[in-house]
């Protein structure tokens, strides 16, 4: 079952609106550059299901979930299961996935993103060594919008 104590987390200050980084964080052409090629199918609204699809080390992988919270241009909310995971697709074996966007004023933003659940501490590691390039990755698309 998945460890809910594991938690992978971490924040950038951008130089744009709610507005462009929520842009960023749910259209799948930039979707796809932040999260290394993954395909994101989904509309976004509460209860609906997402699909993550991409080939990893030469294998194909398609990742899934259900969106929880939508509140635009603020929280994103969505659990996910992942077959590298080796976990069973089970309600239990859900990660919890948030995306929080802060308005500080001044034309400027702090995005965080987070997740609560891993099978190990090894795919809590794995996260924590992608995030700083996929928080860069976000920043920079945003800021070009």
């Amino acid at each position: 079952m998945i460890d809910k104590n594991l938690i992978a987390s971490s924040g950038i200050e951008i130089e744009t609106t709610p507005e462009k980084v929520w842009e960023v964080l749910t259209h799948p052409e930039y979707v796809k550059v932040y999260l290394f090629g993954t395909e994101v199918t989904t509309d976004w609204n509460v209860g609906s299901k997402i699909l993550f699809q991409r080939a990893y080390n030469g294998q194909q992988y398609q990742d899934k979930g259900n969106v929880l919270v939508n509140i635009e241009n603020q929280t994103l909310k969505y659990n996910y299961w992942s077959g590298f995971s080796g976990l069973e697709d089970l309600p239990e074996n859900y990660a919890l996935v948030n995306y929080f966007i802060e308005d500080l004023g001044g034309g400027k933003v702090w995005f965080k993103w987070e997740q609560q659940g891993f099978a190990n501490t090894d795919g809590q590691c794995h996260t924590e060594q992608m995030l700083g390039q996929m928080l860069k990755q976000i920043k920079e698309l945003a800021e070009s919008l």
